[in-house]
């Protein structure tokens, strides 16, 4: 079996140092997006690095390098083709706000690994700290089709959240075709994003945005609508990844206010709102 869980369960721990720069943070909020209008005040804070502000969804590629789904396939006890590989979901919950410049510690391992009949999905965990303290703890599932089926936990239910009535606000951010060969200057190099033999042989008619780029758009679509654009504010950010998003496609985002909290959905508009994020959760602090 690719995935040996009780090796992937009980290996060590996986530390990297990583750091980076405010050039690097200037890149990812580009790779999601921002910066257009070019000379708008609010998407200044996001590309000029005289009051630059750190989005928190960066922790996802802070220090550059593979991002958790492609790390989980290096872990113990994993040994999978990563074309039968897809990001289900993603969590984050910030401890503090992400400084522009750091160097710090990412603590990597693989928490459960769950059997859904035709796929197993792994849950890697990512601690990062620095000097000062805790920076953030994020979560990827990681779904491998095709490796279910050994009558293991099938874990959490991943079933469609209800909507609680119409959105209180709407927004939709095009995706520009090169966008994903931007994003993946961020570190995430897999093909499936750029190569359309590659996409064809995972079962796409073409590339596919990554669902970390989606994830990071609409996160700065929620501060920016929401949140007054203060991204201290945010203090978790949980989100399925329910399909895919093309190059050249635009994104709808619905939003719904609750108390300390906002319920998002996001669809294709192309493709007749086809869902691409579900189950998607800010949790922010009161201005």
């Amino acid at each position: 079996m690719p995935v040996d869980t009780e090796r992937a369960l009980a290996a060590a721990p996986r530390t990297t140092e990583i750091s980076w720069t405010p050039e690097d943070v200037q890149l990812y909020h580009l790779g999601i997006g921002a910066g257009v209008p070019a000379t708008d005040p609010r998407e200044l804070r996001y590309t000029l690095e005289s009051g630059l502000h750190v989005l928190p969804s960066f922790a996802t590629v802070a220090g550059g390098g593979p991002p958790g789904v492609i790390a989980a396939l290096s872990m113990p006890g994993v040994d999978v083709d990563l074309a039968r590989v897809l990001h289900g979901g993603q969590s984050l919950r910030v401890h503090r706000p992400l400084p522009v410049r750091a160097a710090a510690t990412r603590t990597d391992r693989i928490t459960a690994v769950h059997d859904k009949g035709k796929a197993a999905v792994m849950v890697l965990r990512s601690d990062a700290a620095d000097a000062d303290g805790p920076l953030w703890t994020a979560e990827a599932q990681v779904y491998v089709r095709g490796e279910g089926g050994w009558g293991g936990d099938r874990g959490p239910s991943a079933g469609a959240p209800e909507e609680p009535g119409a959105p209180d606000r709407t927004v939709e951010r095009p995706v520009r075709e090169d966008q994903a060969l931007l994003y993946r200057l961020t570190g995430d190099l897999n093909p499936l994003h750029a190569d359309p033999e590659f996409a064809r042989r995972a079962g796409f008619d073409r590339p596919v945005l990554h669902g970390l780029c989606t994830y990071g758009m609409t996160l700065k679509a929620v501060v920016d609508t929401l949140l007054d654009g203060d991204v201290t504010r945010v203090r978790s950010w949980t989100a399925r990844f329910a399909g895919v998003t093309y190059p050249g496609e635009t994104l709808r985002i619905r939003m719904w206010r609750g108390d300390g909290a906002v319920r998002v959905a996001v669809g294709a508009v192309e493709r007749g709102d086809a869902p691409v994020l579900t189950g998607a959760t800010v949790e922010f602090t009161q201005g």
